[in-house]
């Protein structure tokens, strides 16, 4: 399937625009359109160096992939201690009042190791999520654009990531719902399991599969939503910040400089991204800690003001994640000199039914 995708990514427009559009007018890039087909600069390298694979080649995707294990498995396990905190504190907001006091009591019980309870599952349940969900995105996003054709893609760019993104997703969870459900158990569950490998064979003797799996519709209802707004606010940001803020152009941007624009992007991306999934996510944290209750159960009795618990901590945790994330991802896309095409820009022949060129 991704053979068949690659010539075809070389005509989407997210890959090499011919034309940038200005304020004032049109201006025509200076790169010959051949120099374009073949090859593009990585951030600020130079105009010859070469990538190490085509754009939308399967080496690509496979890259892709590496990218969303890395950034996705070190940012959610550097960011246990809090997400446990957010956990306990979405099952039982009595005793965990705060994220400061979540913090003391659970030093107080656990101590400073307990903290660091349900690292496992959370490395290697995001690290699969994160293959799947970066690795998919560029797929569907390939994929979806060359179903509508150029002019179509740059038009409706912003549904295009909407739609990549939730079907990258829908894989994403399914890989990760095995993971979240014994982290979960882990986390919230006194006494149940203190790691990976006493919590498996506990829930699976106890419900079966089903223990694995019964969490994945709430993670839909979670990760969805989020994760169509990481990748389209994200990319509708990172091409804001080079129209309006950026005093440059992005071709005259260091490596370093576009990653700084990489980073604030997808920390403005995360705020978003907090806000929709929250109350799913604790519907989900809920959910997994109990035996036999259904999402629709669970809501009801947490009602409108329940499912908002524990926010500001799932806010400065998604924000900083989900911008370490996109900055991680990128830094993997230079080392392994992927391609990295600018923010799409309006294809000639739509210039030209708009009488924008001559």
């Amino acid at each position: 399937m991704f053979s068949s995708i690659a010539p075809l990514a070389r005509l989407n427009p997210f890959y090499a625009p011919h034309f940038q559009p200005i304020q004032d007018g049109v201006r025509k890039r200076a790169e010959p359109t051949e120099a374009l087909t073949t090859r593009r600069s990585l951030a600020a390298a130079s105009a010859g160096e070469e990538y190490s694979c085509a754009y939308g080649s399967n080496r690509f995707f496979l890259l892709c992939g590496l990218g969303g294990i890395i950034s996705c498995g070190t940012t959610h396990t550097a960011l246990v201690p809090l997400d446990l905190v957010k956990c306990r504190m979405q099952v039982d907001p009595q005793k965990y009042k705060s994220i400061f006091n979540g913090f003391s009591v659970t030093v107080k019980e656990d101590g400073v190791r307990g903290l660091a309870k349900g690292w496992a599952p959370t490395f290697i349940g995001y690290s699969m999520q994160g293959l799947c969900k970066f690795g998919f995105y560029e797929v569907f996003k390939i994929l979806y654009g060359n179903m509508l054709g150029e002019e179509n893609a740059y038009l409706w760019r912003t549904s295009l990531y909407l739609a990549a993104s939730a079907s990258a997703e829908f894989f994403a969870d399914i890989a990760l719902a095995p993971m979240e459900a014994a982290k979960v158990r882990i986390q919230t569950q006194p006494g149940y399991a203190n790691t990976l490998r006493e919590a498996v064979p506990k829930m699976f003797g106890e419900e079966g599969i089903w223990a694995f799996y019964k969490g994945v519709a709430p993670l839909w209802m979670r990760q969805i939503p989020y994760t169509m707004m990481k990748f389209a606010c994200f990319e509708r940001t990172v091409e804001a910040l080079y129209k309006y803020v950026v005093p440059k152009p992005r071709s005259e941007c260091t490596k370093g400089e576009q990653l700084v624009v990489t980073f604030v992007a997808g920390y403005i991306a995360g705020v978003f991204c907090a806000i929709v999934s929250h109350p799913a996510d604790s519907v989900v944290s809920v959910l997994n800690k109990e035996k036999g209750s259904s999402a629709s159960q669970v809501l009801q009795r947490l009602g409108f003001k329940g499912v908002w618990k524990g926010l500001f901590a799932r806010i400065i945790m998604i924000g900083t994640l989900t911008a370490l994330q996109w900055f991680i991802y990128d830094s993997v896309k230079v080392y392994f000199r992927l391609p990295r095409p600018p923010p799409p820009e309006m294809p000639e022949s739509l210039k030209k039914k708009l009488g924008l060129t001559e």
